[in-house]
């Protein structure tokens, strides 16, 4: 069966909103509201003010884990500082989930290359997530968007390492590349049975670099603005997203196509699917 992915071209912080309420799919509980708070230095994040109207609307915490790799993140007390630099405390509470304790491990029965996942304990404090991506290019993954929050957003900075090393963080750059694919999809899958399916999904195609917003230097955007999609699926958002890139004309499409298609970034998304993650099968609905 179909996922539903709704879509706008109409890129503001109302059709965010828009597009959450067509879903028509209210998150209970404890919201924990994923965002990347964005690398000191980076110009494409996406800034708070952007996600204010859909954090105002569903109501919860935003949430973040500290970074694996030497920056402005990497520690909590540099992240919160960040958090503030960048405006994120001026309209939000902020939890950051791994700031302090041992980390929660989640079992991956059916993981393909890793079967645990190290989480921010504070994790448990949610009963739903809602999940907002900046969708773009990245410098190991290919392309950045809803399973890499799910997996590498969502894991402490030990789980970090722990997916880059497809199971030994002592690899952090130097496992086999496709594996370190596929432990992000075995990585998503056990955040998404945690949160037994109480999850939305937003993926914003603005300010397309080929680069991450974990970057402190990144490349500039090199293709045209595309729009917003929502989905409950978390797959079929990010297979939608990279059909989008495919499918436009704008003379940058080459240069990000290729970040994607040289990192293998498609074998995460296939992966996720063989997992049950989602389906790469939907319906892109246009509002």
């Amino acid at each position: 069966m179909a996922a539903k992915v709704y879509f706008s071209k109409d890129i503001t912080p109302d059709t965010v909103v828009k597009l959450y309420k067509n879903l028509g799919k209210d998150l209970q509980g404890n919201v924990a509201i994923k965002v990347h708070s964005g690398e000191k230095g980076n110009q494409n994040f996406l800034r708070p003010d952007f996600w204010k109207p859909i954090i105002d609307h569903v109501g919860g915490t935003v949430v973040e884990c500290n970074t694996a790799y030497n920056g402005e993140r990497n520690t909590t007390e540099k992240h919160k500082k960040l958090f503030s630099f960048h405006g994120w405390t001026k309209y939000f509470d902020v939890d950051i989930l791994d700031s302090e304790g041992s980390d929660l491990v989640l079992n991956i029965p059916d993981g393909k290359i890793i079967q645990k996942n190290y989480v921010g304990k504070n994790i448990e404090k949610y009963n739903s997530t809602l999940v907002l991506s900046h969708f773009k290019g990245h410098p190991m993954g290919g392309y950045g968007g809803a399973l890499k929050q799910l997996s590498i957003g969502y894991a402490s900075s030990f789980g970090k390492s722990y997916i880059h090393g497809a199971g030994d963080p002592e690899k952090f750059w130097e496992s086999d590349h496709d594996e370190f694919l596929q432990s992000m999809a075995d990585a998503a899958k056990s955040v998404i049975d945690y949160f037994k399916g109480n999850a939305v999904y937003v993926n914003v195609m603005k300010n397309m670099s080929v680069d991450c917003d974990c970057c402190a230097v990144a490349e500039d955007p090199c293709i045209a603005d595309i729009g917003i999609l929502v989905s409950d699926d978390p797959v079929a958002i990010d297979q939608a997203c990279v059909d989008l890139v495919y499918n436009c004309s704008d003379p940058g499409r080459p240069h990000l196509i290729e970040r994607i298609e040289s990192r293998n970034g498609l074998l995460t998304i296939e992966a996720a699917e063989k997992l049950g993650c989602g389906t790469r099968d939907y319906e892109l609905i246009e509002l």
